[in-house]
């Protein structure tokens, strides 16, 4: 089971930035890719919607032998992990939005996460914001449209600057220092971001986080790849490979994205 893949999926391209993260911690592990990108966004779907969806990945990087999966979503960690852990034998790890750093290091008592409706109104992101965002106001703001657009390779759009200025002006104006990106495709935003927000607004993802937590997992379990001979990296879409592809060309690794009719 050492040398077998760590699996990660996402809803979309959005994933990709938590596994920059782990090959960069975890640079000998084996892994595979899944981007649901046909079912994106999540964030607008029922629970029951996003749990069957979650199944149907699982089943799919199961199928490939991974040892270990990676819920790349704030919104499928959210909604479905705890159903992932009640059903299935192998470690998950999942996404949660840094809530808890932003309201540690808040000068101004006011913080703002920017996430998908589906994670806003988890139980998770209430329960974190009980726990560890006491005295501190939480501005929330639904990223609508967002995902849509990274989607569809419009990353760099003058529709995603007015859009974005839209979802953040008002949290400014709301006095927020920190922006929590709780979304896994924010961080590729993140330089459009910070033109809109200056240098006293501090701008957290999880992306470290999940990579130090699935090390973690991983030599809990054993399961740490101790073969340091040649790296198998996969990376499936169930869409057009054009905008994953483009975001693998970045890497500059020469990585192909993959088409899978799952």
């Amino acid at each position: 089971m050492r040398n077998s893949p760590i699996g990660i999926f996402d809803s979309g391209v959005g994933g990709l930035t938590i596994y920059e993260e782990i090959h960069k911690l975890l640079p000998h592990e084996n892994i595979i890719y899944l981007a649901d990108s046909k079912n994106a966004p999540y964030g607008e779907k029922s629970k029951e919607e996003i749990i069957d969806i979650s199944v149907k990945n699982t089943e799919f990087l199961l199928s490939k032998g991974c040892k270990l999966i990676v819920v790349a979503c704030n919104t499928a960690s959210t909604n479905a992990v705890k159903y992932l852990r009640d059903h299935y034998a192998v470690p998950f790890i999942r996404v949660q939005p840094a809530i808890k750093p932003a309201a540690l290091n808040s000068k101004t008592k006011v913080v703002g996460i920017l996430a998908t409706k589906g994670t806003l109104k988890s139980e998770l992101l209430f329960e974190t914001s009980q726990r560890f965002a006491q005295g501190v106001e939480v501005v929330e703001q639904v990223g609508e449209g967002l995902v849509s657009l990274i989607e569809s390779g419009k990353m760099h759009s003058l529709e995603m600057t007015n859009l974005l200025r839209k979802h953040i002006v008002p949290m400014l104006q709301k006095n927020i220092d920190h922006l929590v990106l709780g979304c896994t495709h924010y961080p590729f935003l993140t330089d459009q971001i910070k033109e809109i927000v200056g240098d006293q607004v501090t701008i957290l993802d999880s992306g470290e986080a999940i990579a130090r937590q699935t090390k973690v997992i991983l030599e809990q379990e054993n399961l740490l790849n101790l073969d340091i001979g040649e790296i198998s990296r996969v990376f499936y879409t169930n869409k057009d490979t054009l905008v994953m592809q483009q975001i693998l060309d970045e890497f500059d690794e020469g990585f192909k994205a993959l088409k899978t009719n799952f």
